[in-house]
């Protein structure tokens, strides 16, 4: 599954997450061709929410065939449950499920659907405005306050609007075959081909580009289709993302499923990502099952593929359908199957891959405990010469005041690590990652206009025209986004890390900085406090004009800055 960003980063083929492996591609060919000629047998419920950007899946484990496609969409019992019959999860934990009450029946599609909110979105001066109403409708009903209170990383969220238009424009099968038909769609770098039958989860990946003849052969006999960065081919995903991953903070994925009628693509699983599976044509049944241990409950990585009999009962068991969305935390075990009677395409949207506060002490403790050898002769001590004689699992039962003394100073040395913690520099480091995850922004037409991609230079009547980017010291600039930049402080110097010039397609570019000279620090940070109100370039606490115009040059040229207006009018 992929995750943030359009990589891959979700569930056990999460969408793409860091580091981790692409599925397919190592299946002999043969064995591939026979198996898409032949199709596969149905099974259970295809897993489809897997993250964006996450590691393929593992190679399946053997497992019990999946009841036949006639079973019920319901519960166990033969009742679907509800916020008034919680089951108990194996953590002890109750899920607390909403099934809210649907939204009244609006045309949303007459309103626009995805596509007029983002519309709306982009009247907004404030990126972390439209950040906040994107995810607001998002989850609509359900607030974020109560989905914050109730369902973030504790249990999953179902709600179910009775609106099929409600994703409208957000994507569709037809622009997924006008992917295939760019040629720009590779297997395994963009596409995977799976199945899920008999307890057997595959790959059938060929080698080489995604040709529709290939891909729409292997769906009609009976494989599901995931791709892996919708952003990178659909405008209206990647500006959907862009601006939702301001508001997580931490990047935001997406991989698109389309799973045909009776089958399912992919095994049991869970994932290291927050998954929000949106509907967007036909129905999928998904079941949900709690964390069944302790160490399962917000892991840090996807698990392997699961059989039927390690997964207990669901604490959740639903037939999506567009319009519908589902959350579930990383640790929930999920599936998904398409009845016989429809197909499914949804996208699952993902965020917070490795994201926790022991992601942050990853980072912070070893630059600690540096700071501290360098500042602290007692870090510097040498150990007991006997240390060996009474330390060690050997001596762990004996009585020994030697040993009381070694374990007292050890524990003293790490409680004083921590006035050492550099903790704002960690953070920014992680905030460097983060801006290295993020998609680029996705510009407003007004945003065009007003930045250094929309400038009019051009070549016309034999040489070029309006090339010379003439900023003065009444120009009014600002930020164009509000999580655009980040200023950290590495042995090279103050870089100014930022996202204008990442690609769609996840850390496919090096991070991009800009060596910031010290002087100029404070207009940077005059810059990111006065975002959204536009400043003069003659208000930048630089020392001098001059430079107060070469840093707003630069900052431009680079798309960090908009002007308030067009510089040139054509």
């Amino acid at each position: 599954s992929c995750h943030p960003g359009g990589t891959r980063r979700e569930g056990p083929e999460p969408a793409l997450s860091p580091g981790g492996k692409r599925p397919g591609g190592s299946e002999p060919t043969q064995r591939a061709e026979r198996k898409r000629r032949r199709g596969p047998k149905p099974g259970l419920g295809s897993h489809e929410g897997k993250r964006l950007g996450g590691p393929a899946a593992p190679a399946p484990s053997p497992g019990r065939k999946r009841p036949g496609s006639s079973e019920p969409a319901s519960g166990p019992g033969g009742k679907r449950p509800s916020s008034s019959e919680p089951a108990t999860s194996p953590v002890g934990k109750q899920p607390s499920i909403s099934n809210p009450t649907q939204t009244p029946k609006s045309d949303v599609a007459a309103e626009g659907g995805a596509l007029g909110l983002l519309r709306r979105l982009a009247r907004l001066e404030d990126s972390r405005r439209r950040a906040a109403e994107l995810f607001g409708w998002l989850l609509a009903p359900v607030s974020p306050q109560e989905f914050a209170e109730r369902h973030w990383e504790r249990a999953p969220l179902l709600v179910r609007r009775a609106q099929p238009g409600y994703y409208a424009g957000l994507f569709s099968t037809a622009e997924l075959d006008a992917a295939l038909r760019s040629g720009r769609v590779h297997f395994g770098t963009h596409l995977d081909v799976t199945s899920y039958a008999e307890g057997v989860r595959e790959t059938h990946n060929p080698a080489g580009p995604a040709l529709p003849p290939v891909v729409w052969d292997f769906y009609q006999n009976g494989c599901s289709l995931r791709l892996l960065c919708p952003q990178a081919f659909s405008n209206t995903v990647w500006q959907f993302l862009s601006i939702l991953q301001e508001h997580f903070g931490s990047m935001a994925g997406a991989n698109t499923y389309l799973t045909p009628p009776g089958t399912q693509g992919f095994a049991p699983h869970y994932d290291d990502i927050e998954a929000f599976v949106l509907q967007l044509e036909g129905k999928k049944r998904w079941r949900v099952y709690g964390p069944r241990t302790e160490a399962e409950v917000l892991p840090q990585f996807s698990s392997a593929n699961l059989t039927q009999a390690e997964l207990g009962e669901p604490v959740l068991e639903v037939v999506l359908e567009a319009g519908d969305l589902l959350y579930f935390p990383r640790g929930f075990i999920h599936q998904g199957d398409c009845l016989p009677d429809a197909h499914s395409l949804h996208i699952t949207v993902s965020s917070f891959q490795r994201n926790s506060w022991g992601d942050l002490l990853e980072k912070l403790l070893p630059a600690a405990l540096q700071m501290a050898l360098e500042e602290d002769v007692e870090y510097r001590q040498g150990l007991p010469m006997d240390y060996l004689g009474y330390m060690g699992v050997a001596h762990s039962d004996v009585v020994d005041a030697r040993r009381t003394a070694f374990v007292e100073k050890v524990q003293r040395l790490i409680q004083k690590l921590v006035s050492y913690a550099p903790i704002d520099a960690a953070v920014d480091q992680r905030a460097k990652s983060f801006l290295h995850d993020c998609l680029p922004p996705a510009l407003t037409q007004s945003e065009k206009a007003l930045s250094v991609y929309g400038f009019p230079a051009r070549w016309q009547d034999g040489g070029p025209r309006d090339v010379d980017i003439r900023l003065t010291k009444d120009t009014e600039v600002r930020l164009l986004r509000h999580g655009l930049v980040r200023l950290c402080n590495e042995e090279a110097g103050v870089m100014l890390y930022y996202t204008t010039e990442n690609s769609r397609v996840y850390h496919k570019e090096e991070p991009k900085s800009l060596e910031i000279d010290p002087e100029y620090t404070d207009s940077i940070e005059f810059l990111l406090s006065s975002y959204p109100n536009h400043v003069s370039v003659d208000s930048l606490p630089c020392e001098t004009l001059e430079d107060k115009i070469s840093l707003a040059t630069l900052l431009f040229e680079k798309g960090i800055l908009t002007t308030k207006k067009p510089l040139i009018q054509v």
